[in-house]
């Protein structure tokens, strides 16, 4: 099992190109991390890394000992657990990232169930609404909202979550309500501006004409890149927001929001689970990832 371990420290560090991040991530020292790796090139007769003050890369003898370590693992894993009557007995470690709302508003108060039937299973969760690099940062899968760029990666494409336009009633007060794209001008509306990274241009009012979406320049002093700010900013007048209709629904129950426009609302944006590789996925993984899909599948189209 400690031939395991050091394998799987060698995979971090492969993964994040880092020895500092792939220590803090698995909770050991850094001159444990260096050490296993010494250790690996001494044992294998090769060197499997290169090393250099800003980041270390793997060999091209290190790519072909890391797929081979990435298998070794799974099937170790596997083997392990192949004779248990449920999968309440897996253990390990599942580095996830999420965003926020779907986090905080879907995810974790399902989570102590998940916690209660596997409960030899470390969860450790990363929120945010950036789109985070999960190689590099050690994820071992991300949920992800909007288009997978990266044709790298292996993306599950689980649903696509229903767009909703809103503002608060003191706002609506103030403005008008509007009912046609051309009010959204003659009354002078606002918008709140979302952008996932300040500094970049925001993405304006979106809007289907029937054939095809379009956006629309609308004024607007504010600028956020938060999910749980923009919602908050609606509820608090400062302008129209566009929002998925799982985070709005508590809201516009309450009162504190009220939709408008419903028939020029924008495009439903498409949520996936996403891993490095398709192979290789330890059966924890696998069993979190289909967790995932089964709170999810409520709330998407």
């Amino acid at each position: 099992m400690q031939n395991l371990d050091n394998l799987a420290i060698f995979i971090r560090i492969s993964e994040m190109g880092s020895f500092t991040g792939a220590a803090e991530s698995l909770g050991i020292q850094k001159g444990r991390a260096s050490n296993v790796v010494r250790q690996l090139e001494a044992q294998v007769g090769t060197r499997l890394l290169h090393r250099s003050t800003r980041k270390v890369q793997l060999t091209e003898n290190g790519r072909n000992f890391y797929l081979r370590a990435c298998a070794l693992l799974a099937d170790a894993e596997e083997l392990n657990f192949m004779f248990a009557k449920d999968d309440a007995l897996l253990e390990g470690r599942i580095r996830a990232d999420l965003p926020t709302e779907f986090a905080r508003a879907n995810i974790i108060p399902e989570l102590p169930k998940f916690m209660e039937k596997y409960p030899g299973i470390e969860l450790e969760i990363s929120s945010t609404d950036r789109r985070v690099d999960l190689i590099k940062e050690g994820m071992d899968c991300v949920l992800r909202v909007g288009g997978v760029l990266d044709d790298t990666l292996v993306a599950r494409h689980l649903g696509d979550l229903k767009m909703v336009n809103a503002a608060s009633p003191e706002y609506l007060k103030q403005y008008g309500v509007p009912h046609t794209l051309e009010d959204l001008i003659s009354q002078g509306h606002r918008i709140v501006h979302y952008t996932p990274t300040l500094g970049n241009r925001p993405f304006g009012w979106e809007y289907y004409d029937g054939q095809s979406y379009q956006s629309l320049d609308l004024p607007g002093s504010l600028r956020v890149n938060n999910v749980q700010t923009y919602h908050g900013a609606g509820i608090a007048g400062l302008g129209l927001i566009q929002a998925g209709l799982s985070s709005l629904k508590p809201f516009l129950s309450d009162g504190s929001l009220v939709e408008v426009l419903p028939s020029l609302q924008s495009e439903p944006l498409p949520v996936s689970i996403v891993v490095a590789h398709r192979q290789n996925l330890s059966r924890r993984v696998r069993i979190f990832i289909s967790w995932i899909e089964e709170v999810l599948t409520p709330y998407l189209d």
